[in-house]
């Protein structure tokens, strides 16, 4: 595992959860509108924080904190995921993982053994956009569409979310997008921020107007759908 980042408190991150966030480093993706390209790109730049700080600091929130948020980066390219989430489970807290989805057969494993009790899958784009959207030209999307398949089968609560960029999604992305996640549980439209630490500067969101033309076309398929961000 290697943790770059440690954000102690979040009301917002885990639903309905007074939660923590601990960020991965690295990713496979390299979406150009990424927020955290610190821990995307020249990761061997940034401070490491040892894993048995992580786990006195949530030892000494017991009973403060209800859960921890595992993002990234990916979380699921670390090798030692599996058992990190498990001392995390051990210490009596619930886990929400941040996931792109690449990684099919993990996220199931996960998912099987208790290891996330909610997990945040990105769906990037349409399929036919995809690898544009995340910096790949030509991507297979069929391991992602593996991902989404199986968290609609309901085996442990899930949302979708994709972040709106006005450089990368148009009207016909999010009609395609509403027919492919068609029926999912929770779907968020989120509004593209400009972290400053972008992968690739001057990118820009919709107004409001545009976002919310955006959810009326989603909702045509995802009912629960629901904009994040505005």
């Amino acid at each position: 595992m290697i943790i770059q980042g440690l954000q102690k408190l979040t009301l917002l991150d885990f639903p309905g959860k007074v939660a923590c966030t601990v960020f991965t480093a690295g990713c496979n993706f390299r979406c150009p509108f990424c927020h955290n390209a610190p821990l995307v790109l020249d990761t061997h730049q940034n401070p490491e924080i040892p894993q048995e700080d992580i786990f006195s600091f949530l030892q000494k929130r017991q009973g403060v904190l209800d859960g921890v948020c595992v993002t990234g980066g990916e979380p699921l390219i670390q090798h030692g995921i599996e058992e990190f989430l498990a001392g995390i489970k051990r210490l009596g807290y619930l886990v929400k993982l941040d996931t792109n989805g690449s990684f099919p057969e993990k996220l199931r494993r996960i998912v099987e053994e208790g290891l996330a009790d909610y997990v945040a899958m990105d769906i990037k784009n349409s399929r036919e956009h995809y690898g544009r959207t995340i910096g790949i030209e030509g991507y297979d999307t069929g391991n992602v569409e593996q991902s989404v398949a199986y968290l609609m089968e309901r085996h442990v609560p899930y949302e979708f979310r994709t972040t709106v960029v006005q450089e990368y999604h148009q009207r016909s992305d999010f009609e395609a997008i509403g027919r492919w996640i068609r029926g999912a549980d929770r779907y968020f439209l989120q509004q593209f921020q400009d972290s400053g630490d972008l992968i690739q500067p001057g990118l820009h969101a919709y107004n409001e107007n545009i976002m919310r033309q955006a959810l009326d076309v989603v909702k045509e398929y995802v009912p629960a759908a629901e904009i994040r961000g505005l």
